[in-house]
């Protein structure tokens, strides 16, 4: 029996932090408010971003993106085969056609060269994401972008802390989304938010978040005639944050850059030990990009990987996540290939093999536990016990 039990994720939580939901809760004002406000201010200050909305989650956020930009019903997006289905979720809701595009291993992220070969006089919008916290290729992706008139809505929910030669992801396209889900860097629980330099979309942005209204409560209650009802200008949605979720991210943005050095740190030990294991391939890492590490994928890949051989590769690493679990280490396949669950299978009739890297980023990474808390000792035995185990 271990004397460690590691879970893949861990919130970890100051009594700052923990106490600063109590501010909404004394002072009565608990829905969207000044600490959504005082949450996205910092937020832009430290992404760099001119404009950032808080939604209730990065899902929302990409769903407001898209709405925002008209898209709708005829349109088709460009999504990557690997990734969380919220991505490609957001363009089935509003009636939109999913294109998958495969990945590229070394970093899981899309194929900038395939992207071209998916546009059709349809394609609306490019949808890469930042997996894991490790950019996408947003020069090229932009190129393509500006060379087809297509708009770019960069996942960034994974991308906290993520830079390309100093500029933090989701401010490259016309709108970046990230995510507090608890696994993330920082967290609301459930939350997201948008950010953007385009003032207009912005403005449209915080209108559609809000039930389409022209001003917001808070705006309303401060005004002059706080009786009046705002005039909806468009039939938006109910994807505001609440003031309580704001507090307590506002009050983690306080050691923002300490818990992104924290990730690092985890990261560069992981990549120092586990680079001599033959069998195991780490995370790729290039001195232009900066990696946020929102967790640690690696490929798990004892022989070269085909179609004839993944099955029973998939099964040495499930054996490997058993075993690392009864000593005590929780372990996660990176994330799913969305083009091999049923929803999309069925619809667009699609085999695993379609997108044959996504298929096996699916059934072969592994990814070890990372989170601001981890213990020194517990990585330490995390090491310890990849590199005993027996592939």
């Amino acid at each position: 029996m271990s004397k460690f039990s590691i879970p893949i994720a861990r919130t970890n939580l100051t009594e700052a932090e923990i106490t600063s939901v109590l501010e909404p809760l004394k002072s009565g004002w608990l829905v969207q408010g000044p600490k959504v406000k005082e949450f996205e201010e910092k937020w832009s200050n430290f992404t760099g971003s001119k404009n950032s909305i808080a939604v209730t989650s990065c899902t929302s956020g990409l769903h407001i993106s898209l709405a925002a930009l008209d898209f709708g019903p005829g349109d088709e997006a460009i999504v990557p085969a690997f990734t969380w289905i919220s991505t490609a979720n957001v363009v089935e809701h509003l009636g939109g056609k999913v294109v998958f595009c495969d990945i590229s291993l070394d970093s899981f992220n899309i194929d900038v060269d395939q992207i071209e070969s998916k546009i059709s006089n349809k394609t609306k919008a490019i949808l890469p994401v930042h997996l894991f916290g490790y950019p996408a290729e947003m020069k090229e992706i932009m190129d393509i972008s500006k060379k087809y008139n297509i708009s770019v809505i960069e996942d960034a929910a994974c991308g906290f802390g993520s830079k390309i030669d100093g500029v933090h992801v989701g401010s490259m396209g016309n709108s970046g989304c990230f995510s507090f889900h608890p696994r993330k860097a920082i967290t609301t629980g459930e939350g997201g938010m948008i950010t953007t330099n385009d003032d207009s979309l912005a403005e449209k942005m915080r209108k559609l978040r809000d039930h389409g209204a022209s001003i917001s409560d808070l705006q309303r209650h401060k005004g002059p005639k706080p009786y009046l009802l705002a005039d909806h200008p468009y039939a938006g949605f109910n994807q505001r944050m609440t003031d309580i979720q704001a507090s307590l991210g506002s009050e983690q943005m306080n050691r923002a850059q300490e818990i992104v050095n924290t990730r690092k740190n985890i990261a560069k030990k992981y990549l120092n030990h586990l680079k001599s294991l033959d069998w195991l391939e780490i995370p790729v890492t290039e001195k232009n990009n900066s990696h946020g590490y929102q967790s640690f994928p690696a490929l798990f890949k004892p022989e070269k990987i085909n179609m004839q051989n993944i099955l029973n590769i998939n099964d040495s690493r499930n054996r490997l996540m058993t075993s690392l679990l009864e000593r005590g280490i929780s372990t996660r396949p990176a994330t799913h290939a969305v083009h091999m669950l049923e929803y999309y299978k069925k619809k667009y009739s699609l085999k695993p093999e379609d997108f044959p890297n996504a298929f096996i980023a699916d059934q072969c990474s592994i990814s070890f536990p990372l989170f601001d808390g981890l213990k020194e000792e517990e990585q330490e035995y995390i090491i310890e016990e990849i590199k005993k185990s027996s592939i």
